[in-house]
C-alpha cells in the first residue's frame, strides 16, 4: 500500500493535470519553466496515465528528463514512457502524438550537459539528491498527426 507521501504526490498530480487541462496550460509555465502533460498507458495496469513534466524545445521536438524531484529511483511516469511507442504531449492546449525515444551514453550526456543543464541548472539539486544518472528523453511530433 503506498504511503502517505505516495498518496498526495498522487492526489498532488492529478490536481495538476486537471487544472492544466482547463487552463490549456496557462500558469504551469513561466519564467523561463515549461511544463507539458504527458500521457501513456501504465506499463502493469495498461490504464492511461498523465503527469505534468519540465521540458524544453529542441530542434524536432522536446526533451524530457526523469529527476522525480530527487528521488532516488526513476519516477512512474518515465518507466511508463519508455514501454511506449507512441504518447501524447500536451503542449499548452495543442496535443502532439509523440515518439518518444530514451536518450543513452554520449548523446544523453551531452544532452544532459549541453541541454538541460545549461537551460535549466537549478535542475543539478535534484540530479545530486536522487544520486542516480537521470534518464532523458526526446519526444518527437509525429508529422501531420494531432491527438
Amino acid at each position: 500500500m503506498p504511503d502517505v507521501k505516495q498518496q498526495l504526490t498522487r492526489v498532488g498530480n492529478r490536481v495538476a493535470v486537471w487544472l492544466y487541462e482547463v487552463l490549456d496550460g496557462r500558469v504551469s509555465s513561466g519564467r523561463g519553466v515549461h511544463v507539458l502533460v504527458i500521457t501513456t498507458s501504465g506499463r502493469r495496469t495498461g490504464l492511461q496515465r498523465s503527469t505534468c513534466v519540465r521540458y524544453l524545445d529542441i530542434a524536432g521536438g522536446f526533451v524530457v528528463w526523469g529527476t522525480g524531484s530527487g528521488s532516488p529511483r526513476d519516477p512512474d511516469w518515465f518507466r511508463n514512457l519508455r514501454d511506449t511507442e507512441v504518447a501524447i504531449a500536451r503542449v499548452g492546449a495543442k496535443r502532439h502524438q509523440v515518439r518518444p525515444r530514451e536518450l543513452v551514453g554520449r548523446e544523453r550526456d551531452r544532452m544532459w550537459n549541453n541541454v538541460v543543464l545549461a537551460q535549466a541548472p537549478e535542475v543539478a539539486k535534484y540530479a545530486q539528491r536522487a544520486n542516480r544518472k537521470i534518464p532523458v528523453a526526446v519526444l518527437t511530433p509525429l508529422e501531420g498527426e494531432s491527438a
